[in-house]
């Protein structure tokens, strides 16, 4: 694709300090009307290249597919962590990113004693951390994170479609297309969706 691919400068950085186990992480779902928002949290191993890492939207689905393949394979631990609809429509769609984020990292196995997140700094977690801004673009174990993120839930999503295919969550994944809001619209909301957010468009229709 067109973006330069994510380099492992800041982990090498933080290795030379003394830290280990460096994680990366990142969320994936956070804008969508449906679905559970979901963050990877990925440990690379130092001495096993995965060619071709970037930030999640710079890639094709089947890029995708293939790095996850890889970077689940190689890496020295990986983790997914999910809040769904629910969670998202208790806590707002913010906090229960948050809340993944912490979840895919408590899951990691080693531990990190470093975590870097793309933008954000998690609250509450025991180990030093560095939010990266544009963190997915620039640190390679943030990018395989957003990798091991958005597979995951492009795959849950392509489940929830084949349970309930009005809505062609197997296209848009939960995003406001206009292929989704014209389904709302339609059908209104699914037990998949999330109530805590509505577009403007539909507040005349749904109420």
């Amino acid at each position: 694709m067109g973006r330069p691919r994510a380099t492992r400068s800041l982990e090498n950085a933080a290795r030379r300090l003394g830290f280990v186990h460096v994680a990366g992480v990142d969320e994936v779902g956070r804008g969508c009307l449906a679905g559970p928002v979901m963050a990877g949290a990925v440990i690379l191993d130092p001495a096993r290249t995965v060619r071709g890492v970037r930030d999640s939207k710079a890639l094709t689905a089947a890029a995708r597919e293939r790095l996850f393949e890889e970077i689940t394979a190689s890496a020295r631990a990986w983790a997914v962590g999910t809040v769904d609809v629910e969670g998202i429509d208790r806590w707002n769609i913010h906090q229960a990113s948050l809340r993944a984020m912490a979840l895919a990292v408590e899951s990691l196995a080693p531990q990190p004693d470093l975590v870097l997140v793309d933008a954000f700094r998690i609250p509450g977690l025991p180990m030093a951390q560095r939010g990266v801004v544009h963190g997915d673009a620039r640190a390679t174990s943030i990018a395989a994170a957003s990798i091991v993120a958005k597979v995951t839930r492009d795959r849950f999503m392509c489940a929830l479609h084949a349970q309930d295919p009005r809505y062609g969550f197997d296209r848009h994944k939960g995003y406001a297309t206009a292929e989704h809001l014209a389904a709302v619209s339609a059908y209104g909301y699914s037990p998949a969706h999330r109530r805590s957010f509505r577009p403007p468009s539909l507040f005349d229709r749904m109420g």
